[in-house]
């Protein structure tokens, strides 16, 4: 893994916490290269990494064994067919954190016998804290999956997809997971304030619950629904608030919302891939 060169497509904040987490686990700085057309992008990267960094992609992917592709979806299609001429035969392994693209559309731009793996990331990714699903083209071998998985490892939890059409409910479900625990928080601070708490300490309050709940939720045996009976004692005020939460539908409104999430990533893949 370490002999291997790390290409860059994409100096944005997940191609800068990939770069960063692959060093912090000991990737060596000179096998890791970058490209980005911004040259604000290109000061960061060299500010923050002793990573070569490059505005021409022919220099970027030159010797590289895996091309991370880190741009918005919008420009993957006009990147894809600028760098296809530059890839020699089968060429490197190309992994994708571009949201909402499938690997049909990948291989349609960049050539069909292309290995492709393709990454859903999440924004926790840019503290260490990521979680991914990755999903392999047939053309994708072994080696090459270790190499992907070890790439999107070095910034939190990684698992494999069987199946493509399971990218959408990743998206939906962690992809875009954070927002939901984002606006749970908020709910929670704006509550403690309006039932007599400061608003700093609603918002500590808040947050440490947050991350001492998910800590050990990570850390235990049990599941969620028995750590949640564990702290719910009858007749108590956890109880009350539960019932409360319940009696409102809130596991039918994350249902709903997780299955309109997952529509709306078939929608974007279906328009952004069928160009």
């Amino acid at each position: 893994m370490q002999d291997r060169i790390i290409s860059f497509i994409g100096c944005g904040n997940m191609g800068l916490s990939l770069i960063g987490g692959l060093i912090a686990d000991g990737h060596p700085a000179e096998n890791l290269r970058a490209m980005d057309k911004e040259p604000a992008q290109l000061d960061r990267l060299h500010r923050l990494f002793p990573v070569r960094g490059t505005d021409r992609l022919e220099e970027a992917v030159a010797e590289a064994d895996v091309v991370v592709l880190a741009v918005k979806p919008q420009g993957l299609k006009a990147l894809c067919l600028e760098l296809a001429p530059l890839l020699p035969g089968p060429g490197p392994l190309i992994l994708s954190v571009a949201a909402g693209i499938p690997t049909g559309a990948l291989q349609r731009w960049l050539g069909e016998e292309r290995a492709v793996v393709r990454a859903m990331p999440n924004t926790p990714a840019l503290v260490g804290s990521g979680a991914s699903a990755l999903y392999a083209t047939a053309q994708v071998s072994e080696e090459q999956r270790i190499l992907a998985e070890n790439i999107l490892r070095a910034v939190g939890l990684v698992i494999w997809l069987e199946e493509e059409e399971q990218m959408d409910a990743v998206t939906a479900l962690s992809g875009s997971g954070p927002a939901y625990l984002f606006l749970v928080i908020e709910a929670m601070e704006a509550a403690g304030r309006e039932l007599g708490l400061e608003p700093q300490q609603a918002r500590l309050l808040s947050l440490q619950t947050a991350y001492g709940a998910a800590k050990m939720a990570l850390e235990s045996e049990l599941d969620p629904a028995t750590l949640r009976q564990q702290v719910t004692s009858p007749g108590g005020t956890t109880e009350r608030a539960l019932e409360v939460l319940e009696s409102g539908g809130l596991r039918s409104l994350f249902l709903n919302a997780l299955t309109a999430a997952r529509d709306r990533s078939r929608e974007l893949a279906q328009t952004l891939g069928s160009e």
